[in-house]
This record gives structure tokens, sequence and C-alpha cells, in this order.
């Protein structure tokens, strides 16, 4: 165990609301190993980066040396989670769960310390549970409590419909922690409502309440929204190291800091605080730093040989230093008869439109191999192997072939 200082100084970063710090340093000094737990609904069958915000917490916990349990709602997915749902959210199948549970127990290992990470499914306790469990446990609360809640208020006052068994879903989440006994649970500012009723229920129960930790909700590439593959604004864990690369070197400065700040393992707060002084006195250049962050996110999701390769490759493209075959290489089927360029950039993703590529060739912002192409006429038939680029951070190396 860490001094308590420097534990509570490592819990704390990052964290957007400590409830009963005071109690989280009492039960520190206790000496034991904490039981550490945080929810996650298989709703989609992969992690971003944004699920890792919460991720990291729990691996900061075991470095301190606490226990921690990642539970899967196999149970609350089936009833859905309406938390900032302004409409009744479709509950998955048993099919679905069971299949997006496993792809979630197969990824987390790229952050948790296998050892100390208790993976639980919450239908242990609740699939054996029978309806007048299920009642005692809804008459804990009213509805007036419920209404309480942003979302459902909110709901409520648009005459928006509210299906009853939404109200279980908090009650369901806070059970959970009786269940397993925890000192901490963890969730996104959006979740408080439910980590609440968790330290109410134990206190029903006779247990200590809960420490409540919640994280921000990370920013995505645009800067602007939430993380969310929805919103294409994401970075996936299993992508290709190369994609972790070029998607952290394209986020702005300004984000570069929330990102360090709820992500990186490597660059401690102090680290940060003089990196921050070096470059507001232009003595760094933040594409370094970012950098060190891409490669960084990119081994621990990747492995390290991955991302140094994929950091050459940058080098390669944007800087125009080393071997551009260092790139992943991708293959594209086209027609036989080929594609014009517009509709290759946009095939190959690296825009989103034909017209937008258009608009990028006379803004001599392409470049095939090193060299800038204007001709939005040019065809490119299946045989063709070479890097292509729009601007100065979006590229990809490409074998085309016939569909």
């Amino acid at each position: 165990m860490s001094d308590i200082p420097s534990a509570l100084d490592l819990i704390g970063r990052g964290a957007e609301e400590i409830i009963k710090r005071e109690d989280l340093e009492a039960r520190l000094r206790l000496g034991r190993p904490l039981r550490i737990k945080a929810g996650f609904d298989p709703t989609a069958p992969d992690l971003h980066l944004g699920h890792t915000v919460l991720l990291n917490k729990m691996r900061q916990f075991q470095d301190l040396g606490h226990q921690v349990i990642f539970l899967i709602g196999d149970f609350t997915g089936m009833i859905g989670d309406p938390t900032g749902k302004n409409v009744t959210r479709k509950p998955l199948t048993r099919e679905d769960v069971e299949a997006n549970a496993q792809t979630y127990a197969d990824q987390v290992f790229k952050v948790l310390d296998r050892e100390r990470t208790e993976v639980r499914f919450n239908s242990e306790w609740f699939g054996s549970m029978g309806a007048a469990d299920m009642i005692r446990l809804a008459a804990q609360h009213t509805v007036a409590r419920m209404l309480e809640r942003d979302d459902f208020a909110k709901r409520y006052a648009a005459q928006q419909p509210i299906a009853i068994h939404e109200f279980l879903y908090p009650l369901v989440q806070g059970y959970d922690s009786v269940a397993l006994r925890c000192d901490v649970e963890l969730g996104g500012t959006d979740q408080k409502f439910n980590l609440l009723m968790g330290r109410g229920l134990q206190e029903h129960h006779g247990q200590p309440a809960q420490i409540v930790l919640t994280m921000p909700l990370l920013e995505g590439l645009d800067g602007v929204n939430k993380m969310s593959k929805s919103l294409g604004n994401y970075i996936g864990i299993n992508e290709p190291a190369i994609d972790i690369v070029t998607k952290t070197m394209k986020i702005d400065d300004v984000l570069m800091w929330r990102w360090i700040d709820l992500l990186s393992f490597e660059i401690g707060l102090a680290e940060a605080a003089r990196f921050k002084q070096d470059i507001e006195a232009g003595q760094l250049n933040p594409r370094d730093l970012k950098l060190r962050l891409a490669r960084e996110l990119a081994a621990r999701f990747q492995g390290a040989a991955a991302a140094e390769q994929a950091i050459a490759g940058w080098h390669a493209v944007v800087r125009g230093e080393g071997d551009t075959a260092l790139l992943p290489l991708s293959t594209l089927p086209v027609p036989v008869e080929g594609l014009r360029l517009p509709a290759l950039l946009t095939a190959a993703g690296l825009t989103a439109s034909n017209s937008e590529a258009s608009r990028k060739l006379k803004e001599n912002a392409v470049r095939i191999d090193s060299q800038v192409v204007v001709d939005a006429q040019r065809v490119f038939a299946p045989g063709f192997e070479g890097v292509l680029q729009v601007g100065k951070r979006t590229f990809a190396r490409v074998r085309l072939t016939a569909i």
C-alpha cells in the first residue's frame, strides 16, 4: 500500500467528484485491500478510449494494492439503461448480451491487472431473485425520488413515456453494490444518481455506504462532444496502432491536456505541469508531447512493437523522415475499370464525400507518395499501391484489387 496522501492524490487525479472523501481516507487507513466496482452494460461489442477512463482509474486502484470488480451488467443490459436518454432504450436480447459480454472480457485486460480483477455478472444474484424479492427492492424508493433524476424529470415534463421497468434500473444497479459489498463505486458523471442509490441500499442492508467517485465524460476527437461511436469521434482500443497514433495526433492542443490527465499512466501530474510551462515558454512543441501520448496509447492496446512501427510510419508520411513501407497496407477493392481520384479518396476513408475530395484537390492538399496531385479525373485501377494523403495528418497506404 502507498502512503495515504500519495494514494489520495492518485485516486483524485482527473476525478470529477469524490463523495465522502473522508470515508475513503478512513478506509485506506484500515490497511486492507478495498473492493472497487465499476459496472458496464454490454450494449456494444467494442470499447473505446472513453470507456477506458473508468478502467484507468480501476487500474490505479490496483496499483495501490486494491481489488477491482469489473461488473458486466448482463441482467441490467436486458432492462436498458435510461441514463441520458429522452426515450425508452431498447433492451438487449440474451444473445446480444452474451456476445458483447465476452468481447468486453477479452478487451479489459489491456488495461486491468488480471490477477487483481474479479469479472462478475449481475445475473449471478438477480437470476435467482423471485418476483417477491424484486417487489421488496422496488419498495425502497418512491416515484417522487425517481423523478429527481434529470432525464426522468425532463421526459415527464415533456409528456414522453417512461416505462415502469426503467425505474428499476437505478435500484438494480444500486443493489449490485450490496451483493458485492463494495467499498468504492466508480462511474461517469451521468451515473451519479445510480451510484448514490447504491449508498442508500447498502445502509438499508446494514453495510457501510460505499464511497462514490465520478469521472468526467471524455470528449472525442472533435473536442466538443462525448466520445461516441455514433458520432464517429472515437478511438477504439482494438483499432490498429497506426489509427490510434494518427487519430491522437489530430486532437487539438487544449484537448491534449484533458487526455493526458484522464488517459496517461506515464505522464504524471507534476511532469505535465512542467511540460505546460515549457510549451508556454516556447521550449517544447505540443506536437512532441502529443506524439508521446499517442505512442503510450498505441503501446497499451496494440503492443510496443506495433506502436513504434506506427510512430515511424507517421514520421515517414507527415515529416518525410523514414520509409512509408512501415505503414500497414490496406487492401481496397475497386471496379476493374478503376476509380477516379475523388472517389478513391472517399473509398479509402480519407474524405467524407467526393465533393470534399474535389475541394481538397483544388486546395493542393492531396498527395500520392508525397507528390501533390490535382487532377480529379485521374483514374486508379487494380494493381495500384501507394500512400494516399489528404492534408498533413490523414493518410493510408493502400493496394487496389479488383472487385
